[in-house]
């Protein structure tokens, strides 16, 4: 008898073991938030998709079970349910240590934010294949909206991404796909205005310092700034043309080379790391040439004298994007469109000697 009840007694302990391990190892449902506020699963269910017609004591209820079982709602589930969403937009940038991106991303989370979305942000580090991941990846998760850096080579045609595709905004690089909206900086007028008014101090000989020419915004860009030389008579020389500055260092080593062979008489930096990179090589080599660098940065205003460049709004880019994205969302069925936005040339004083 004594050993039947030791039996029993340790029965019950293995079954609180079970259930207690039970609890920790899997989320709460909104059957156990039924249990626990004594009310049936479709008023939790009301009350959780934010239904206000429901008793106040009910609620009451039903809100002190959420906190007391750490409840929270399975969006990814609720998302593939007719009507319902992941309340998610998906972007893909191009390099997340670039302030460039960090400054877009921050523009499309704030106009989200304000709208009910979380952001999920992935960066394709200008790798096609990573790209195509990354967005696979987005459109399994169910996020209702995509607005996507295209990568320096891409490695599919977005026709042959599997449908359907959320609605779509190409940001900073267009793509030859007619069923998505884009947005754009007028790249090429930006680098054309840089040039010329480097032109117009007397410079004739100036170095393009850029990334590759397989990027969209450096060919533009080129595009831009040869233009400028046609028009200022000097046309381009090849040999200052520089596309291998991806990183700041690199910027700065072939500014260096630039200086040390007296090759240019100004500078005209594609992008904002070719700029940072060109103020370093002036500082090593105690002089300088006159530069406009495209895209602004915070630090421009520190130097003697501050850097001229050609600004976008990059926050006015982020926020069309997002807003395009939500547009679509609640309905606008408008013909997809290509938004180019003005650049701004600021001449602070460093286009000049």
């Amino acid at each position: 008898m004594p050993a039947e009840h030791g039996d029993a007694a340790e029965h019950d302990r293995a079954v609180t073991v079970v259930d207690w391990r039970d609890q920790v190892l899997r989320n709460p449902t909104m059957k156990d938030v039924a249990h626990e506020a004594r009310v049936s699963l479709k008023t939790v269910s009301r009350h959780v998709n934010g239904e206000t017609n429901i008793d106040p004591a009910l609620a009451e209820r039903i809100s002190a079970a959420i906190v007391k079982l750490g409840y929270r709602r399975n969006l990814s589930a609720a998302s593939i349910r007719p009507g319902r969403t992941s309340k998610t937009i998906g972007l893909v940038i191009s390099d997340l240590a670039n302030p460039y991106y960090s400054t877009l991303a921050r523009a499309i989370e704030s106009v989200a934010d304000a709208a009910g979305y979380l952001v999920t942000i992935a960066s394709s580090e200008e790798e096609g294949l990573r790209h195509d991941r990354l967005v696979d990846r987005l459109m399994e998760q169910r996020v209702d909206g995509l607005i996507v850096v295209p990568p320096r080579n891409a490695a599919r045609d977005w026709s042959d991404v599997a449908g359907p595709i959320p609605p779509l905004v190409f940001l900073d690089r267009p793509v030859p796909y007619s069923a998505a909206d884009a947005v754009l900086a007028d790249n090429a007028g930006g680098a054309r205005e840089a040039a010329l008014a480097l032109a117009s101090v007397g410079a004739r000989r100036i170095a393009f310092v850029g990334d590759s020419l397989d990027i969209y915004t450096m060919r533009e860009r080129h595009a831009g700034y040869a233009a400028a030389l046609a028009e200022a008579g000097s046309g381009v020389d090849d040999s200052l043309t520089i596309t291998t500055a991806h990183t700041r260092e690199q910027a700065e080593h072939e500014v260096g080379v630039v200086l040390r062979d007296d090759s240019a008489d100004a500078v005209f930096a594609a992008n904002n790391r070719s700029t940072i990179g060109a103020l370093l090589a002036f500082q090593k080599a105690g002089r300088r040439l006159p530069l406009v660098g495209f895209d602004d940065f915070e630090t421009a205003l520190l130097g003697s004298p501050p850097v001229s460049v050609v600004s976008q709004d990059v926050e006015l880019m982020g926020r069309t994007a997002a807003e395009i994205v939500l547009g679509r969302l609640n309905g606008d069925t408008s013909a997809f469109a290509t938004r180019t936005l003005p650049t701004q040339l600021i001449l602070r004083g460093s286009e000049r000697l």
